[in-house]
C-alpha cells in the first residue's frame, strides 16, 4: 500500500479551487440510469469511490468514460439489475443505485454494502422507503432482492434524517405513479445537488433543503448535462489545515452557506476566515484557542465527516476542548494515531476531551478511513518532524491527489509506493 510522507512544520499558503463534491456526484451517477441515452457530468473528482461506481455502472451495461473532471455515460445499453458482489462490498454508496434500478427495471439485487468501519450503518430505511413505495424483498443470505410490478407515491415518514435514505427514495419516485412526500428528510446540500439534476432531466421534485421533499412521479426522464457543486468536506479540510499550520490560504469554486458551521468553529478557535463571493480566505497566525463543545448533527449542524479534522486543531489549541459524536459510534479511531503525536485526548461516552498541547511530533500513524486519514495528514503538516500516514487508500477515497492538492500550497509531502517484493526500486 502507498504511504504518505510529510516533512511538517511548513505553514501552508496560496490559492486552490475546490473539486467536484464526491458526495453528491456518486448519487447523480446512480440517477443517471432513471434516463435513457448519454447524460454528461462536469466536476467529477478523479477518486476511488467514484471509479468504483463506474465500475459497477460498467458491469450492468453502461458505457462509462472519465477524462479529467468530465464523465459520458450513456445508460441505453444498461440490461441488468444485479450488482456485483465484490464491488459492492468496497463502497457503500453503491446502495444508491438501489432506487434508480427498481425504477428502470422492476428489480434490483444487492449485497451488503461496503466502506469505511466507522460504526454501524444500517439501511433499513432504505429498504423501509422503498418498501413504502410497493417494492417487495428478499433475502438470500447476504443477497437481498427486491421486485416492484408498480412504483407508486406514498406519503413516506423518515425515523431519522437519512442522507442516503433520502436520496434512494428520491430516485426510485422520480418515475413512481401519482406523490410522493418525504416527511423528516435530510437535508444536506448534495441532497438539494440530486434535486437539481434530477429535475434537469424532466423531474418534478421540490423541498429539497428542507425536511419535507414532493416528488410528483413522470413517465420517462432525459438525459442532460450537469455540473456538480463543490466539495464542501475537501473545502473544509483545507480550511482547517491553513489554520493548523497557521497559515494562510484561499479556496475558488466552494459554496460558502455549505461550511457555515465550521466558519463558526474557526472563528471561535481565533481563525480569521473571510468570504468573498465563491472564496473563502482562512489564516491564523497564533495557537488556537480551546472550542468549549462541538456536537456533530445532521445537516445544518456541524458535520460528523469535519470531526475528526478539526480534531486536530483543538489538539493544539490553549485550554480543554469537547467533541461530542452522535452520527457514527465508531468515528474516534483517529484518536490513538493522534496520540502517538503527542496529542492528549480521552474518549468517554461518545465524547473526545483534548487538552490542547503545544505541539505534535511526527509518527507513523495508520489512516483507518477516509476522514481519520485526512486528519492524520493536517496533524503531519502540523507536526514538528516527519510523519508517515499509511492505508492512503482510504485517503483516496474522497481527495482527488491529496498530496498535490496540499503541494501546490507549499506542504512537504510526497507519496511513496511500496518496494517490489524483489527489492528493485520501482521507475
Amino acid at each position: 500500500m502507498d504511504k504518505l510522507v510529510i516533512e511538517g512544520g511548513q505553514p501552508l499558503s496560496g490559492t486552490i479551487a475546490i473539486q467536484g463534491a464526491k458526495n453528491a456526484a456518486l448519487p447523480i451517477l446512480a440517477a443517471s440510469v432513471l434516463a435513457c441515452g448519454t447524460v454528461t457530468l462536469e466536476s467529477v473528482p478523479q477518486l476511488l469511490d467514484i471509479e468504483v461506481m463506474l465500475q459497477i455502472l460498467r458491469e450492468l451495461g453502461c458505457r462509462a468514460e472519465h477524462e479529467g473532471e468530465t464523465v459520458t455515460l450513456n445508460t441505453a445499453t444498461a440490461y441488468q439489475a444485479h450488482i456485483p458482489e465484490k464491488l459492492m462490498s468496497q463502497m457503500r454508496s453503491s446502495i444508491f443505485l438501489m432506487g434508480p434500478l427498481l425504477a428502470r427495471f422492476g428489480e434490483v439485487h444487492i449485497y451488503q454494502p461496503g466502506g469505511c468501519a466507522i460504526g454501524e450503518r444500517k439501511f433499513d430505511l432504505h429498504l423501509e422507503g422503498l418498501r413504502a413505495l410497493g417494492a417487495e424483498f428478499e433475502e438470500y443470505g447476504d443477497r437481498i432482492s427486491c421486485t416492484a410490478d408498480k412504483l407508486v407515491g406514498a406519503d413516506i415518514h423518515l425515523s431519522f434524517p437519512s442522507v442516503g435514505a433520502t436520496e434512494n427514495i428520491m430516485m426510485a419516485a422520480a418515475l413512481a405513479e401519482g406523490r410522493t412526500t418525504i416527511v423528516g428528510a435530510a437535508r444536506e446540500p448534495e441532497i438539494q445537488d440530486l434535486q437539481n439534476f434530477l429535475n434537469a432531466m424532466g423531474a418534478r421534485i421540490m423541498g429539497a433543503g428542507t425536511d419535507t421533499i414532493t416528488i410528483d412521479g413522470v413517465d420517462s426522464l432525459s438525459p442532460c448535462s450537469y455540473r456538480v457543486i463543490p466539495d464542501r468536506i475537501v473545502a473544509g479540510t483545507l480550511l482547517v489545515a491553513a489554520a493548523a499550520t497557521k497559515g494562510k490560504v484561499t479556496l475558488t469554486n466552494t459554496r460558502p452557506a455549505h461550511l457555515s458551521s465550521l466558519v463558526h468553529v474557526l472563528r471561535r478557535a481565533g481563525a480569521n476566515v473571510a468570504i468573498d463571493g465563491d472564496a473563502m480566505t482562512v489564516s491564523a497566525s497564533s495557537r488556537p484557542k480551546a472550542v468549549e463543545r462541538i456536537v456533530t448533527s445532521p445537516y445544518p449542524a456541524f458535520p460528523t465527516d469535519l470531526q475528526s479534522p478539526v480534531m486536530v486543531l483543538l489538539a493544539l489549541a490553549d485550554g480543554v476542548s469537547i467533541m461530542k459524536e452522535t452520527i457514527f459510534e465508531g468515528r474516534f479511531k483517529h484518536v490513538g494515531e493522534l496520540c502517538r503525536m503527542g496529542a492528549d485526548i480521552r474518549v468517554d461516552l461518545g465524547a473526545a476531551i483534548i487538552k490542547g498541547v503545544p505541539r505534535l511530533y511526527g509518527a507513523t500513524v495508520e489512516a483507518t478511513d477516509l476522514r481519520a486519514g485526512a486528519a492524520l495528514v493536517i496533524a503531519g503538516l502540523a507536526a514538528q518532524g516527519r510523519t508517515i500516514v499509511e492505508q492512503v487508500h482510504h485517503i483516496d477515497r474522497g481527495y482527488d491527489s491529496i498530496e498535490s492538492m496540499l503541494g501546490r500550497l507549499g506542504a512537504r509531502i510526497a507519496r511513496s509506493a511500496p518496494v517490489p517484493d524483489n527489492g528493485a526500486v520501482p521507475g
